[in-house]
């Protein structure tokens, strides 16, 4: 693709020298190692480095020009942009082209990955060709790969885009973190509809106040969907009047779902050890909604999924249909196993306050023993919120064990005492195993026990290096361990 083709009226391409224009790209990055011949380098400001400085590298390898947000020396034609990461998103989009027809965003500290998952299981249920992209990676049709990133950098985004339009995929539903929101790395995307689940504390290394952080979540809807475009909005949470404000004011046509949600309406739950029974309103008509899977915020993220898929032309009754069926996305309330006298064991991938306290919320209503969790808090994030969730985990679990997460490079015992400073009566077990082992263990007839913060994740960052590691695993060779 032509260098004009691809930055045409995204860049000031009349400062270029004559003929610059014409140059031909073949691929963009913003990370010059990745650099090669022909390749377009978008330099990045970030907190700790500026792109720019990287330039040399670039062109060294073989960058036939460079786009960065103020003048830098090259040999090779530069274009000065306001935004480079926006410059990045939109041009990404360009040079790949195509993406599945029908795109949609979901946003929140909690839930995005489940509502992705549920958005994607039910249009399928609907006879669509469907994919999810997200913390857990990317499922499709054809396809099942594990991911690191909530939200992919654009060109890769964009790169996974157009290989799913290419292999039939028309409907997509992916996660939208407050940093791929803040860092425009959405903005090449063409949605069709957006979605709000809620917002509570999480990434305050990140943002300076929590409004900051509800402020990038916006961005979803005032500033990438287009106007008239539904806004599926869950409408119990503390911050819902807020997105609902937000979306009203960006011309949104907003739909709550939720017990207050006009939209979707949940009239009446019933509790049940492996699912729950759900009365849901659907403008005059009422379904009766059997969701296998336990827990309120998985109803919460099943209306919200279904609201999305209504939104895309499924038919409500088909939709809600469709959640009698739904598989849990992995590592979010998963039951890994029982004990021979009935105690249940799962793992689920709460690793802020918020969702640390819906786990065990959830999980009580069907516990007749205790609730035992087990749980730590990861290294270089939020420190702020270590002592919340020993707090939490104290008041709502009845056994508490403080284990290592990923302690990257801060010292594990240091981050394992900021939990116990809030506890009372927890035991702290710095191996993660042995923790699991531990708790499993202590298991008696009706007891629930939650192995949280890890999920689906497959390995344990301890500094610079991640080492295999699956609580999935560890749980189940316990389980295995204590009935023989």
């Amino acid at each position: 693709m032509k260098l004009t083709d691809l930055a045409s009226d995204l860049a000031p391409l009349e400062t270029l020298p004559a003929g610059a224009g014409g140059l031909e790209v073949a691929g963009l990055t913003a990370d010059s190692r990745k650099v090669t011949p022909g390749a377009l380098f978008v330099a990045l400001s970030g907190s700790k480095a500026d792109g720019a400085a990287y330039v040399a590298d670039a062109v060294s390898r073989g960058a036939v020009a460079v786009v960065a947000g103020h003048a830098v020396d090259a040999d090779v034609p530069v274009i000065v942009v306001d935004n480079p990461r926006r410059f990045l998103a939109l041009a990404a989009a360009r040079f790949f082209g195509a993406q599945p027809q029908t795109m949609v965003a979901v946003t929140g500290t909690a839930g995005k990955t489940s509502v992705a998952s549920f958005t994607r299981q039910t249009w399928a249920a609907a006879g669509l060709a469907a994919a999810q992209i997200g913390t857990t990676g990317v499922i499709s049709p054809t396809r099942e790969e594990y991911g690191s990133l909530t939200t992919p950098d654009p060109v890769a985004l964009q790169k996974l885009l157009s290989e799913l339009a290419a292999e039939g995929v028309t409907h997509a539903a992916m996660e939208a973190s407050s940093h791929g929101l803040d860092q425009s790395r959405l903005d090449g995307v063409k949605l069709a509809a957006g979605a709000f689940t809620n917002l509570g504390r999480d990434h305050m290394d990140y943002h300076p106040t929590i409004e900051d952080y509800m402020a990038a979540k916006m961005r979803l809807f005032d500033t990438l969907l287009p106007k008239g475009a539904p806004a599926v909005i869950f409408s119990d949470d503390p911050w819902s009047a807020e997105a609902i404000r937000v979306a009203k004011a960006s011309g949104l046509d907003v739909r709550t779902v939720g017990r207050a949600g006009g939209y979707l309406t949940l009239k009446r739950v019933e509790h049940f050890r492996h699912k729950q029974v759900a009365e849901v309103h659907a403008g005059s008509d009422i379904f009766e909604v059997h969701i296998p899977l336990a827990g309120d915020f998985q109803i919460a993220n099943a209306l919200v999924s279904a609201g999305l898929a209504i939104s895309t032309g499924v038919p409500a009754a088909k939709a809600l249909k469709a959640l009698e069926h739904l598989k849990g996305a992995a590592g979010r309330l998963e039951l890994v196993g029982h004990t021979k006298n009935g105690a249940l064991a799962y793992v689920d991938y709460a690793h802020k306050p918020d969702a640390l306290k819906n786990v065990l919320e959830s999980v009580r209503p069907f516990t007749t023993g205790r609730v035992i969790v087990v749980f730590g808090c990861g290294g270089d994030r939020d420190k702020g919120k270590r002592p919340i969730m020993g707090e939490i985990a104290c008041r709502l679990a009845d056994v508490v064990i403080v284990t290592d997460d990923n302690p990257r490079s801060e010292e594990p015992a240091t981050i394992r005492s900021e939990i116990m400073a809030a506890t009372n009566g927890a035991t702290e077990i710095g191996d993660r195993a042995e923790a699991i082992r531990t708790a499993v263990s202590m298991l008696s007839s009706g007891d629930t026990l939650i192995v949280a913060g890890k999920g689906h994740e497959e390995g344990q960052t301890v500094g610079s290096v991640t080492l295999p590691f699956s609580d999935h695993a560890e749980l189940t060779k316990a389980l295995e361990e204590l009935k023989n």
